[in-house]
Order: C-alpha cells, then structure tokens, then sequence
C-alpha cells in the first residue's frame, strides 16, 4: 500500500498524524508524544506486520449509497460507499498564542465535500474534532450517518489483530446508579479478527433520547494493556448519540457521533449550498496504566469551561457551599418553613440557597403533576415570593428557584396547550404524565422567556436549577426523521439556555436530569455544576460520587449531603465525607437537629472549605474492595485526591468484613507533610509512610473520614 504523510503535528504531550493511501483515502492517528511508531508500522507495513486498510477519518452515509459489506447492515453503517469516495482534496492549518486548529478538506467528485477540524488549546490534554458536511451538488442529498471523530487502526504497537492486548471500556449509567465502569477485552466482545478478514464486527453502543446518559454515558475508551497506551473520546451531545467499536481487519476503529438512521431514527436532508455540522468529540490519548489519570484529560475540558466561567462568577473559585430546601420540604417550600430554615443556617457559611420544585403547587396537586403553569402558589406564598427572596438575600445568600423548563405535567393548563407541544406521527407525545414544549415553535419560546427569564429577572434569582425528568425518546415530528426532530428540538432548547445566560448575565445554572442523566460535556460547558445523582441520603453516594470523577470533574458535581434528625453522629460524618467528593450540597432535618450532630455538621463544613483547594486542583484515584453491588456495597473505598500543595483523602467503610488496616498509595514527591488535618466520627491511627497512608483499627461499618494534608515543598 502506497503510503503518503499529508501532515504530522505536535499537539501538547500528543501527536497528530494524517496519512493518505493511493486511493485518496486519509486516516488521523493520534499518538501519545511519548510513544512514537512510525506511518509503516502503524499501518503495518514496516516493522509491525498488520493487515489493515486505511480507514478515513470522516465517517458519513448518504442515502442511496452503497452500504458496508459482510453483515455490517444493522451492525454498523462505517465504511461504506460514501466513505470510500470521500477523498483527499488539501488540508490548511491555523496557529495562533501556540494554539492549532487542522482543517482537513476531502471531496467526493458527485459535489458533496467534508471539512475534518481537529482544534488543541496550548497546554490541553486533550483535542476537540467536529466535521462539517457541504452540499455543493445541484440536488438535495439525505445523510443518514455523519459522525464527529474517527480513529483506526488500534493498536498500532502490536502485531497482527493484538491478541489479549485491547481493553475497551465504557461507563454504564441508570437513574441514582451513575457512573460504573465496564471493562472488557475485546475478546470477550468478539471483536477479533475473523479467519478470514471478511465480515465486520461492531460494538455500537448509545442512546435514544433527550436524556443522554440514560444508559451509558457518552464516553469510550481503547486500551493497549501491553504497550500502556489509551484513546479515548466524550460526545458532547445532549440528545441521542453513539460510540462504535469496529473491526474488520487487523486494526480497531473507534469512532461516534451523532447516533445514526439504526440507533437514533436519524436523517438529515442537506439542500444545494446548504452544511451541516456535527457535535464536538472531545478526544484524548495517553501512555498511563491508570484508568484514572488518563479520564482526568478527558474531564479537563470541562474544567477548562468551568474556569472560562469565573469571569463572570469569581466566587465560584471558592465552591461555595450550598443549601437545598428539596429533601427537607420535598416539594412543599413555603415562607414558613423557608424562613425556620434560614434560622437554622444562620452563621453557618452557605452561599447559595435554593428553592426547589413545588414553589408553584395548586391545591391537592404534587409538584410533579402541575408544573409547567409556573404561578407562584398563593397557599405556599401568602404574601408572593418576592418577600422570601429577599429574606434569603438579606441573610447573604444568593437565591436559587427550580424549573423544568422542556417538559409540562398532566394537571397543568400548559399540558392542554397541544398546537405548542410535541408530536410523533402525528399524536401529542405523551409519557405517564408529562408531555413536552416544541422547542422550535416561537410561541413557546415566547412562553417560556416570561414564565422562566421574566421570573429569574422579576425576582433577582442568582441561581436556577434546571431539571428534566423525562425523555422524549427516539424523537418527535417535524422534521425529516424522527431522529432530526430530536436533535432539533433540543437544539432550540439548547439555545434556550443560552438566552438565560445572556439575559441574566452571571447566572449560576445547575444542569439536573432525574440527577445525572444530563452529565455529557455540552451541558455542561454551560452550567456551573450538575447534581450529581438522584441518590439523596443513600449509602451508595460515595461510590457514585467517586466514579462520577472519571466523567465530570468534581468541581461540577454537586453531591446531597442530606441529614436526617435520626442520623447518629457516624452517619453525619458518613454524609458529610462523601459530599466531599465533589460541590457539597446540603437538606434535611436542619431545624431538628440537636447540637452534638449540629457539632459535627459544623466540623465537616469548615473542613470542606479548607479542602478546596484539592477538590478544584487535584487530582484523584479510586481504591478499595472490588463490590459487586452498588446497593448493597461491602468493603471500602478510598478516594485520593493530590494537587500541588495539599492532598485530600477520603475514605469510606461498608458492609461486610473489613481489613485491619486500609494501605492507600500516595505519589512520591519532594515534599514535606507540614499539617494534618481529620475529619471523623471516631479516632483512628493514622500513619504516612513513604509511598503509602495508612489507617489502623479499621473495624466499624458504614464509617466516613477525610483527610487533608497541606503539603510543602522541600529546600
């Protein structure tokens, strides 16, 4: 196989490369820095003998077109015919404050062109890729696949197919159940390479609806468990999507996008002269043995995004600590019971107080049957909420209200609003007992800037909690597929939210979904934080909230500490460790508490702000018992988190048989342990050691601690 490097680029600790083959045909690798092979061998033609096609960096198809060969159909819509004539036309770099952005143009000789834009900020760990697709035909032209990024030939370390070398992972995600590692080899997803290089294997996985981590989270990753080398990508894409493993040869494709017309019911038509652009991959590799350390690269972007944001919000540096009225009135905020609230919080620290759903609730009607009408309720607010608004602002906090603004309840008027809501095949798309906004109908745009930004403005609210407890599915009318009516749905929705920035300017925005069925990069590039889980006061909450690090990053995650009058002082310690994990969030019984649990309460909020530092610049990795259950977990967990200056340890205990000791591994560093501050129910013996930190007399059940250690560095 001709081979020709149509460009090579080093991109922070990675290395882009592009080769083209004879037939026009130009694939991306992207390689850790540190980890160079050759084009020959990576496409085994040098020393590395592989049987491998090159395998395009655009992956698209167009209706009409010739689908992929041996039994792809159903499987995977990758390589077929409008890949293969989608060839190389020229690629244009931009530099610019040590930034790059790639642009590689591929043409198909009947009018239609791909832009592939592979975009690295100086120092990140990560690229960002999205493809453009331009009709410059004279006919209209239907897409019925069009994904974001494409890598092929994994791994290109290895001979042949890299028997027992690859490891594909992915992360599960059910309601109040975020966020499980699932690791297989490739062999035990039967994605070796047949006798006969001849029929396609494919591991497509995704999600169909507006909830997209309602099942998995958008997220994979390869790993050459021989040669210690990952790739791995998030789609940040707030609807429907897919990830796809594929192989048909020696090499393994890994690509996503868009889910396409099999798994999302998608298609697009494209006009003459008109584009159409693809959701951002974020995509990253690196040479680690830490699932851990690599996922951090991937989270980085969010971080980046939230940082952006501190233009605006200052204080967020701070991660201030929040109070949540939900599972203390659960669904009934009142002046009353708000203003006994703010008495018990008084002197406490919190900064943002937020009034859950329920602040519009008819008579006799919950919460969750009558919102979408958004009319303060006269019951609850005898003397309108502007009152209580500003008796929370007069005691230093910044308000926050709920909405759920794309969806509307059976006992609302707006549920009757049937020309304003959304339809498929022609009946109004109903679930138990919500319906949902056309997003796109200007009327309903209208609907919601007086109900939602008139709100926010009306009453000076600093804070929204935006919440969705449903999903629309595989997609609605009003578009040329269900799949399109979907995506441009919630790409009105989108925009919605985007108007609430600019109208409310420095508005915190909190991203919950049923708690984390929204935790993808896009939404959360535009909020500050996301509730973490709908796991209120459950004693899976650290495991939740420590796997959910490899997703988001703990800065945007926003953990229930929730305290119940009954709880003993070991529980509270429990709950308070766990919200440590990430933005800390606090409800419950706070006006019955007695002052020993009020104590320890106290403790554990003045420990969290010194922790700051460690949450926002650390970085973690996970230990503990391997628990087949999140429900009923048995063992431990450990938690460490180590930035520069300061490292924070959390651990927690479970049912079932313990150690005697917990060893947790520390990096070694040029640096001094100048003070060690606890956080416990109950003493313990604790030791550092030169790799390790040690904890004595494990022996309690259901215990919870934190550690912070303020580090300095050696003369």
């Amino acid at each position: 196989m001709g081979l020709e490097l149509v460009g090579e680029y080093r991109l922070g600790d990675m290395r882009a490369r592009y080769i083209k083959d004879e037939r026009g045909i130009v694939s991306l690798q992207l390689l850790p820095g540190n980890k160079t092979v050759s084009a020959e061998d990576s496409l085994g033609t040098g020393s590395i003998k592989k049987n491998i096609q090159n395998e395009n960096l655009v992956q698209l198809h167009i209706s009409g077109d010739t689908y992929n060969e041996a039994y792809a159909g159903g499987i995977s819509m990758r390589n077929g015919e409008s890949v293969r004539r989608m060839l190389f036309e020229k690629q244009e770099k931009e530099e610019k404050d040590g930034s790059i952005c790639i642009h590689t143009f591929l043409r198909d000789e009947r009018g239609y062109r791909t832009e592939h834009i592979l975009t690295h900020v100086k120092d990140a760990p990560y690229v960002v890729i999205r493809c453009v697709f331009c009709n410059e035909s004279h006919e209209k032209v239907s897409l019925e696949m069009f994904e974001s990024f494409s890598l092929g030939g994994l791994t290109p370390y290895e001979d042949n197919d890299s028997p027992e070398a690859l490891e594909l992972i992915r992360i599960r995600s059910v309601w109040s159940s975020e966020g499980k590692v699932d690791r297989r080899s490739a062999e035990d997803l039967l994605l070796e390479t047949a006798w006969s290089p001849h029929a396609v294997r494919c591991e497509r996985y995704g999600q169909a609806g507006s909830l997209p981590v309602n099942h998995w989270f958008p997220f994979g990753a390869v790993y050459d468990k021989k040669n210690k080398v990952w790739w791995g990508a998030e789609i940040a894409h707030n609807a429907s999507w897919q990830m796809e493993f594929y192989r048909k040869d020696d090499g393994l494709g890994f690509s996503g996008g868009l889910a396409d017309r099999e798994l999302g019911h998608w298609m697009k038509i494209i006009a003459p002269g008109e584009k159409f652009e693809t959701p951002e991959a974020v995509v990253s590799t690196a040479c680690t043995d830490s699932l851990d350390d690599f996922t951090a690269r991937l989270t980085r972007y969010g971080l980046d995004r939230w940082t952006e944001g501190l233009i605006e919000n200052p204080q967020e540096n701070e991660l201030p600590l929040i109070f949540n009225e939900y599972c203390t009135t659960w669904g009934n905020p009142s002046h009353e019971n708000i203003n006994e609230i703010l008495k018990a919080l008084k002197g406490r620290g919190f900064s943002y107080f937020v009034i859950d759903c329920g602040w519009y609730k008819q008579e006799g009607i919950p919460w969750d049957r009558g919102m979408g009408d958004y009319e303060v309720s006269p019951i609850l607010f005898p003397d309108g909420l502007q009152k209580t608004v500003d008796m929370i602002r007069e005691e230093g906090y910044v308000p926050g209200i709920w909405f759920e603004i794309e969806n509307v309840a059976e006992k609302a008027k707006a549920y009757q609003q049937t020309e304003h809501l959304l339809k498929k095949d022609g009946n109004v798309l109903t679930t138990y007992f919500r319906r949902f906004w056309d997003m796109r109908d200007s009327w309903v745009q209208d609907y919601l800037r007086e109900k939602v930004i008139g709100t926010l403005k009306k009453y000076g609210f600093g804070y929204m909690k935006m919440d969705c407890n449903e999903t629309i599915g595989i997609g609605c009318d009003g578009a040329e597929s269900l799949g399109e009516g979907l995506r441009s749905d919630i790409e009105a929705a989108t925009d919605f939210i985007r108007e609430i920035k600019h109208e409310v300017p420095g508005i915190i925005l909190e991203n919950c979904a049923s708690g984390g069925h929204r935790l993808e990069p896009l939404m959360m590039s535009l909020c500050s934080m996301a509730s973490f889980s709908d796991a209120h006061e459950c004693p899976e909450i650290p495991l939740i909230a420590a796997g959910l690090h490899r997703v988001i990053h703990p800065v945007q995650s926003q953990i229930w500490a929730v305290i119940r009058k009954t709880d003993s002082v070991q529980r509270i310690a429990y709950s308070l460790s766990a919200a440590m994990l990430g933005r800390l969030c606090l409800s419950g019984d706070v006006t019955d508490l007695e002052k020993e649990q009020w104590d320890i309460l106290q403790e554990g909020l003045d420990f969290y702000k010194k922790a700051v530092p460690a949450i926002r610049d650390g970085r973690s990795h996970i230990y503990g018992s391997e628990t087949g259950s999140i429900r009923h977990p048995k063992g431990w967990q450990a938690v460490v988190r180590e930035a520069e200056n300061c490292m924070l340890a959390v651990i927690h205990t479970f049912d079932g048989e313990l150690p005697d000791k917990i060893q947790i591994p520390i990096s070694k560093r040029s640096y001094k342990k100048v003070k060690i501050e606890i956080y416990q129910s109950a003493e313990h013996d604790i030791r550092f050691e030169d790799e390790s930190l040690t904890i004595e007399s494990i022996g309690k059940n259901w215990e919870g601690m934190a550690i912070l250690v303020h580090l300095e560095e050696r003369k």
